[in-house]
């Protein structure tokens, strides 16, 4: 399928954070085969960037160069024995798979609903939340070579996972773009309420035998209470990784605050809670010009209305300035600046 690059194209209503930009170069790829057309006419061999649903990225200026917009879209599955294999396209809203894996009642990606993106963004930051992550569940991806010009195949091991990290991240920065995703689940899963606010609403609701069905729900629910809507207010959903620090650091730390929000890890490190940080530094609902907190989860920076990607930015980076002068602890941004 021959592709059509548009000049000059606005980004605000594909950019979460409702940034105004303009592309210089812009494709909507709707079909794999449009990758291969693009590498023929050498699209390819300039500067260009993978755009999804635009829920983790930040433009702070103009983008000089080709967005390759993945908008492919189609979800099929097959059972073998008690193992369904759900297939997704990149362009795929994420949610909307992990409702048609509820509808059909594959257990496994519940726990993960109403996360903002497609599904092409999910093995590149290892997407999770409340105690799930793509890597358990995580079979294959196809993917475009932007260098040769083929499609691969990357296994689980392959992608070499962790937290919020994947070797599309590292070493393939830029170099694979993302066709479609299988992902491997149960047919007779067991739902994982572990995550103490789903237990907590599964108590207020009188559910005492939750099914995959009513876990999305909760989790759903919860997400909307703490979490701004994109659609109203421009976000990205959290704006920085949770800090992972050795157990040394975090017997200093807790020395000094000892009610610090942490997650032992297997490997003896602790994850800290980075919203608990920025919030304990006053920045928790604290607005500066355009630029906000929010008021209800101090990991999630918004655009009031007229913010630019640069004020957005300043503020994160005077809140990376604050937490290391108060806990020493160096917060990474999960968002794609550009």
């Amino acid at each position: 399928m021959k592709s059509i690059i548009l000049k000059q194209q606005p980004l605000n209503a594909l950019n979460s954070f409702g940034i105004q930009a303009t592309a210089q170069k812009y494709v909507k790829v709707e079909d794999e085969s449009m990758l291969s057309s693009l590498y023929e006419d050498k699209a390819f061999d300039s500067e260009f960037f993978i755009l999804g649903g635009g829920s983790n990225v930040l433009f702070t200026k103009d983008y000089p160069g080709l967005i390759v917009h993945m908008a492919s879209k189609g979800i099929q599955h097959f059972i073998e024995g008690n193992q369904v294999f759900v297939t997704a396209e990149a362009g795929e809203v994420w949610n909307d798979l992990v409702w048609y894996c509820i509808d059909h009642d594959f257990a496994g990606l519940e726990n993960m609903a109403l996360i903002p993106g497609t599904v092409g963004a999910s093995p590149i930051q290892n997407i999770g939340a409340y105690g799930q992550e793509l890597m358990h569940i995580f079979y294959s991806c196809r993917a475009f070579d932007t260098q040769t010009g083929e499609f691969v195949t990357f296994n689980n091991t392959e992608c070499q996972f962790s937290y919020r990290d994947s070797i599309f991240k590292r070493e393939y920065k830029g170099r694979f773009i993302i066709c479609s995703v299988t992902y491997k689940l149960d047919l007779f899963g067991k739902v994982n309420t572990s995550y103490g606010a789903i237990e907590g609403e599964l108590a207020k609701r009188g559910i005492t035998e939750p099914t995959i069905r009513d876990v999305a729900e909760v989790v759903s629910f919860i997400r909307v209470e703490k979490l701004p809507d994109p659609s109203t207010i421009g976000n990205a959903g959290s704006f920085f990784k949770n800090p992972i620090i050795s157990a040394a650091e975090f017997q200093k730390i807790a020395a000094e605050h000892p009610e610090i929000v942490h997650y032992p890890l297997p490997d003896g490190r602790e994850k800290l809670a980075a919203g608990w940080l920025i919030e304990k530094c006053g920045w928790k609902g604290k607005a500066v010009g355009e630029v906000a907190v929010w008021k209800n989860q101090a990991l999630v920076l918004t655009n009031k209305g007229n913010a630019s990607g640069n004020a957005i930015y300043e503020v994160s980076s005077t809140i990376v300035d604050d937490v290391r002068t108060m806990f020493g602890v160096l917060l990474e941004r999960e968002v794609n600046i550009l």
